[in-house]
């Protein structure tokens, strides 16, 4: 069975963000992810981690937000100094917190220009910190339209280009059946390029129990798979966060 991870960011939304760490503990998980931990003290995070014992999977790069603001800035061109700074500060918060991965997002951007400067700053972001283990995922353009990494054959390619070792896929389900509309066989296509994971529930994104996804034939197939990461549990939840863990519970 899977090692799962809480996602702080949504999940324990009713609770302030540093009493989410001991809530996901008491809830069973032993790890979490943060898209965002810019905006807190990096020294209060680690605290909370501490604890609550718990390990910091992944967190996101660039900053600031997932609101409305900036999507990433890998693929943009011209903006290759926007998105080394950016980097830098995210490895600073991935050094200080333990995180195991960072998330690079491609932004808002599209055409040849764009692959290219995505490729260029891929590159040079797993030169710069070759022991950083670094995902990219695929993005559905209905919650973020204009997403250049719209697709897990276009990130295949990339990470084939790159061939770094430091460099895999982040496969999310609930993008991957609304960008494919079959979680199980995208899964089969692209899941050994797979780091890490999140789930969520179909279509509304909450709880990962009804919808369209069968949960229980995806958790064995990552057994059957061997797969070592962690799944994290990245949805809003419908109510209260602990009366929906339900599907954590079974999944044990």
């Amino acid at each position: 069975m899977p090692k799962f991870a809480a996602n702080l960011s949504l999940l324990f939304p009713e609770i302030p963000f540093l009493d989410r760490f001991a809530a996901a503990r008491s809830a069973g998980f032993s790890a979490v992810e943060i898209l965002f931990p810019y905006d807190i003290n990096a020294r209060d995070i680690l605290s909370a981690l501490q604890a609550a014992s718990l390990d910091l999977v992944l967190i996101n790069t660039p900053p600031p937000n997932w609101t409305g603001g900036d999507r990433g800035f890998a693929a943009i061109p011209g903006g290759q100094d926007r998105f080394r700074y950016d980097f830098k500060r995210a490895l600073r918060y991935a050094d200080v917190l333990g995180a195991q991965m960072v998330h690079v997002m491609s932004g808002v951007a599209k055409g040849q220009d764009a692959h290219e400067t995505m490729i260029e700053n891929l590159k040079w972001a797993t030169d710069y910190a070759p022991k950083q283990r670094l995902t990219i995922e695929p993005i559905n353009t209905d919650d973020m339209p204009g997403y250049f990494l719209d697709s897990f054959d276009r990130a295949a390619d990339i990470l084939d280009e790159i061939a770094a070792p430091n460099l895999a896929l982040q496969f999310d389900t609930y993008h991957a059946h609304k960008i494919t509309s079959d979680v199980s066989a995208t899964w089969d296509k692209h899941g050994h390029r797979a780091g890490h994971i999140q789930i969520a529930g179909t279509p509304d994104r909450n709880e990962p129990l009804k919808g369209d996804i069968d949960y229980p034939e995806f958790f064995r197939k990552l057994d059957d798979a061997g797969y070592q990461g962690h799944v994290s549990a990245e949805y809003h939840p419908a109510g209260l966060t602990t009366d929906g863990l339900g599907w954590l519970k079974n999944a044990r």
